[in-house]
């Protein structure tokens, strides 16, 4: 059988998602390191990002403002700590703050791009640096957020590689 995705968690402060896109690694790396593309698939199913700036390079700050279904707005900030392309993103992301402006919730993000079988084999691996205890719903939907984002990370990547053919 295959890989195509798996999914694991050690403590609810680490998850592990290594997923199998059907597209060159190239690709993959570009659809994480071009703000255009990232606009395009970060955040849950029905969510949009009308604010995306994302440059991929170390050092760089992080801003995206993702809207809800609803349309209420979920900043985010954060840092890149390393890129290697088409390898390794490693950045920083802050969400969901509070009354004085600041982070309840704080991530360390490693997203390996590798080849495999001529697909490209994901492995994100997210580490919560911290999280107050408002934190406590936004940690139990970040498996699920994030399987939605990969999702139509994927429906993307999938439509540029048809489109080149």
């Amino acid at each position: 059988m295959k890989e195509t995705s798996k999914t694991t968690s050690t403590s609810p402060r680490e998850l592990v998602i290594t997923r199998v896109f059907d597209a060159p690694r190239e690709l993959v790396f570009k659809a994480w390191t071009d703000q255009n593309h990232v606009a395009q698939w970060w955040g849950p199913k029905g969510f949009t990002n009308p604010l995306c700036k994302w440059e991929a390079k170390a050092g760089s700050t992080i801003r995206v403002n993702m809207q809800g279904p609803d349309g209420k707005v979920y900043p985010m900030g954060g840092v890149f700590r390393e890129i290697i392309p088409p390898e390794r993103l490693v950045f920083v992301t802050t969400a969901h703050f509070d009354d004085e402006n600041k982070p309840i919730l704080e991530n360390l993000n490693t997203v390996t791009f590798e080849e495999y079988e001529g697909k490209t084999r994901l492995t994100l691996h997210v580490t919560v640096l911290k999280a107050t205890p408002e934190a406590e719903g936004p940690l139990a939907g970040m498996k699920e957020g994030w399987s939605q984002s990969l999702d139509k990370l994927d429906t993307l990547v999938t439509k540029i590689r048809k489109k080149r053919g």
